[in-house]
């Protein structure tokens, strides 16, 4: 803390965890996040922790449930198709109340995609992802700084309302290099409270049973609108957002991640011209930032959505707004990386009503 440093995204979201406390890893590679399980084979045995290169993704995911029932903090990270099997297991761990912090670094898709940088996983992150009803709280950092703080964050949230939490990023904050500066310091996960739920040492207490299912009858309905009561809290408490220029806006940009970089890049172009453009940057997706907008919907015409991939955020910014304004959306997906005079021009045309023209294929 107080010490600038030079690192990569991905590692420096791995070193975040190791201050925040994770002393348990298990993954599998997969490109673009594979300096996170590599960097966290040398550092988690520094510190006392626990590395495994699971046989599988579904293996990783499992050995999670094991590690976080003894109420240690555990990680494990990939990259779409691999967060996607590891789906299974992080549905087992919300079914069980367990707190986990996993990543995905998006790459392009659907299928094997590729390794360019992407936001294609919105609706598996915010959507729940895996089977059944439950959700997870979603963390969009827009910088490597971000990356590091933010498992801490991930981690806090994650025991406070017993639920998965994980950061959704892409390849290029997973690979670009930035200083840094850590806003906590390293947290001894010996001295932090034993959870009243976790298994272990099992003298002088009560027996607990840790699990994701239970048969009796109505049992899992209750479980889970108890459950829903979290996640309620949650939409009430937790919602973070970054809101600039707002103050008289004729249009509000809408955008997350590194795509959100790019457009306040094209938002302060526009200013520069004239044009009266604010922007909304949503850090958690979820819970998203609903009230903020719908609020925003009210005073300006025209909000322009602006992603990595063919339109999801901006599903969820049209339920927030409700018709209050128009909605407009331009998006790059699979690796499209778009340029902030691309961006200013979509500015100009959604500013004017729309309609906001997408890109030909034939230019790419």
């Amino acid at each position: 803390m107080g010490e600038r440093i030079l690192m990569k995204g991905n590692e420096a979201m791995a070193e975040g965890a190791v201050r925040a406390g994770c002393r348990f890893f298990a993954g599998y590679p997969i490109t673009p996040q594979n300096e996170v399980p590599e960097y966290m084979s040398w550092r988690l045995p520094e510190v006392g922790g626990f590395f495994i290169q699971a046989e599988s993704e579904v293996a990783a995911s499992n050995m999670l449930f094991g590690a976080a029932a003894c109420g240690v903090r555990v990680m494990t990270s990939s990259s779409s198709p691999g967060i996607s099997l590891k789906q299974e297991g992080i549905s087992y761990c919300a079914g069980a109340d367990l707190p986990i912090f996993y990543a995905d670094i998006v790459r392009g898709g659907p299928g094997l995609g590729n390794i360019a940088p992407s936001q294609g996983n919105y609706f598996q992150a915010t959507r729940g992802g895996g089977h059944g009803d439950y959700q997870v709280i979603v963390l969009a950092p827009n910088s490597v700084s971000e990356m590091a703080n933010f498992p801490r964050l991930c981690y806090e949230l994650a025991f406070k309302y017993r639920v998965p939490a994980m950061i959704s990023a892409d390849g290029i904050l997973g690979q670009m290099m930035e200083p840094i500066e850590f806003d906590f310091e390293p947290i001894d996960p010996d001295t932090l409270p034993k959870p009243d739920w976790a298994i272990g040492d099992a003298t002088g207490r009560e027996r607990r049973v840790v699990k994701s299912y239970d048969l009796r009858v109505g049992a899992v309905e209750k479980q889970n609108w108890e459950r829903n009561k979290r996640f309620e809290a949650i939409r009430t408490n937790e919602v973070r957002y970054q809101l600039e220029y707002e103050e008289g806006a004729e249009l509000i940009v809408a955008a997350y991640g590194s795509c959100a970089r790019v457009a306040k890049s094209a938002v302060m172009m526009a200013r520069s011209e004239g044009l009266k453009v604010g922007i909304m940057r949503p850090i958690t997706l979820w819970p998203f930032p609903t009230e903020v907008l719908n609020e925003l919907a009210g005073r300006v015409e025209n909000i322009l959505v602006m992603e990595m991939n063919l339109g999801q955020m901006v599903q969820d910014v049209k339920l927030a707004v409700e018709g209050k304004a128009r909605v407009h959306f331009y998006g790059r997906p699979a690796g499209g990386i778009p340029t902030s005079e691309e961006f200013l021009q979509k500015i100009k045309e959604a500013i004017k009503g729309g309609p906001v023209i997408p890109i030909d294929p034939e230019d790419i």
